[in-house]
């Protein structure tokens, strides 16, 4: 197991909570402050504080799936979605919801990951943008597109050395407040920050030299 990821027992459900990927959105200690204690030293996470249903709950409303949960009380383990979502968060990240593989994260349901550029711990978000200053919409144009056939199933998340994300399987592109705009089955989404055509890239990473850490680019 990543030495990021802290895996605290309890008698019926073993919380993970993994601090790469943490964007600090508070869902945990605001959804039970009795399991998630806030501002102490030592232990902050306390599985037996709260029913499992409870502590299940919490680690699904994680946009960043720094929550998760490994349940030993033969209850259901948390499973993917009926539909792969990216939410394209106001000035801020892109929240996946998926049965997703990132190449240099590994397997997830759920991640937030950076469109700013500047993020010390790509391809994850570490809320750089705030300090940025970062700005750009989560409310983009709808663009018409066809019904999936298929709205779940294997999504490849795959950060391009100094580019984009691309992005391979059934997807909903969603605004912030839940409009879809793009269905795709492939595309390319901004990470540098700059692109004219967010949440898609346009190819300005080139332009303004960003550079990042990913898998080389296939050559033709």
């Amino acid at each position: 197991m990543s030495s990021d990821v802290e895996k605290v027992p309890g008698t019926r459900v073993t919380v993970l909570f993994n601090a790469r990927k943490c964007i600090h959105s508070r869902h945990c200690v605001l959804g039970d402050p009795r399991v998630f204690v806030p501002n102490v030293d030592g232990q902050w996470i306390h599985p037996d504080a709260a029913s499992v249903e409870a502590v299940v709950e919490i680690a699904h409303n994680c946009p960043s799936g720094a929550i998760a949960y490994e349940r030993t009380d033969g209850g259901a383990q948390e499973a993917p979605p009926t539909v792969n979502v990216v939410r394209v968060r106001e000035n801020g990240p892109l929240a996946f919801h998926a049965e997703m593989y990132l190449y240099g994260g590994g397997s997830a349901l759920r991640a937030t990951l950076c469109r700013c550029g500047a993020s010390k711990s790509k391809p994850f978000c570490d809320t750089s943008h705030v300090a940025a200053g970062f700005t750009a919409s989560g409310e983009m144009p709808t663009q018409e597109s066809p019904a999936l056939a298929v709205r779940n199933g294997p999504l490849e998340v795959i950060p391009v050395e100094n580019g984009p994300l691309h992005v391979k399987g059934n997807l909903e592109v969603v605004t912030g407040t839940g409009r879809t705009v793009q269905r795709v089955t492939e595309c390319w989404l901004c990470r540098c920050g700059s692109s004219a055509n967010k949440p898609f890239c346009d190819g300005t990473h080139r332009k303004i030299g960003f550079t990042a850490e990913g898998l080389a680019p296939r050559r033709k």
